[in-house]
């Protein structure tokens, strides 16, 4: 499997595709070239290009009775590490109001400033 370094090699169909899937999570096969509204051969061409480049992940399943794939975002889209400061993690990852002036802040920014 080859890795694209970026998505500007990407061509416009390729980069349609891969905002679908990455705003849906996942989606299968048999709906994403609907919702493209392209045919089910250059959906399917679209998908094994993205895969191939790493960008996507495809996984056989069973969806309305048939046989088809499920396309979620590769994993190395994923970057956690903004989330992190050392081995502390944000303490605001579940928190909906930020306390400015809570222990577990303090901490993590002074984590931060020692990295």
């Amino acid at each position: 499997m080859s890795v694209v370094a970026d998505e500007s090699d990407l061509s416009e169909d390729e980069r349609a595709g891969l905002a679908l899937i990455r705003e849906t999570g996942g989606i299968h096969q048999s709906d994403f070239w609907k919702e493209l509204d392209v045919s089910s051969r250059k959906g399917s061409r679209i998908v094994e290009s993205l895969a191939e480049q790493g960008f996507i992940q495809r996984e056989e399943a069973i969806y309305n009775g048939h046989n088809t794939y499920h396309l979620t975002p590769a994993t190395r889209d994923l970057d956690f590490s903004l989330l992190m400061a050392g081995d502390l993690l944000s303490p605001f990852v579940a928190d909906e109001e930020v306390e400015a002036n809570s222990d577990a802040f303090s901490q993590w920014i002074m984590t931060l400033a020692y990295q």
